[in-house]
């Protein structure tokens, strides 16, 4: 399978995969391949090698204190929103600090989506959704007929509100899913 993946790919459009985890275990390769490689402004060449997470602090991934959200005052609530808001607009990402969530439960919820990834391609293809706004879609960052860039990741989505949604496999994910988001 591994030969066959990699006679159909090349650097611009990325072989017929399911997910990375899938490409990554059919072809043991131990490098990433070409057609990931991600350049911040599309017309750039590619960059090679690891690229720092974190420099100087405004290089940093901003740090949200999200106890102020409940119990700060009016003025810091209105900060927190703000920093939220730029934080989602210049850098997409964020990490939430004071936010009362065990470490616990915290390693539970890794354990159930390290489950959901290991779950069989042919069990998660059920939750492949073909709309964006699917309640729960598994799949990879990349679509190559519309995308000019391909992301290194496998994701899965759940809506949670209104209406709280997961997947029912593996075990346990629902469980634990719902005590994460109703009793940090």
């Amino acid at each position: 399978m591994a030969s066959a993946m990699s006679m159909n790919a090349s650097p611009v459009h990325p072989p017929k995969i399911t997910t990375v985890k899938a490409l990554v275990e059919s072809t043991g390769s131990s490098s990433i391949p070409s057609f990931y490689n991600f350049t911040p402004y599309l017309r750039d060449e590619p960059i090679a090698g690891d690229a720092p997470i974190a420099g100087d602090a405004e290089d940093a991934v901003p740090i949200i204190d999200i106890s102020l959200l409940v119990s700060g005052t009016p003025e810091e609530q209105s900060q927190i929103i703000h920093q939220l808001s730029k934080a989602c607009s210049d850098w997409g990402c964020f990490m939430v600090i004071n936010h009362d969530v065990t470490e616990s439960l915290t390693k539970a919820m890794i354990a159930s989506f390290q489950e959901f990834f290991d779950l069989p391609e042919e069990e998660k293809k059920e939750y492949q959704g073909n709309h964006v706004m699917d309640p729960i879609r598994c799949g990879t960052g990349f679509n190559p007929s519309l995308d000019k860039a391909n992301y290194w990741r496998d994701f899965l989505k759940c809506f949670a509100h209104p209406e709280f949604h997961t997947p029912n496999k593996p075990a346990g994910f629902r469980y634990i899913s719902f005590h994460f988001r109703f009793n940090p």
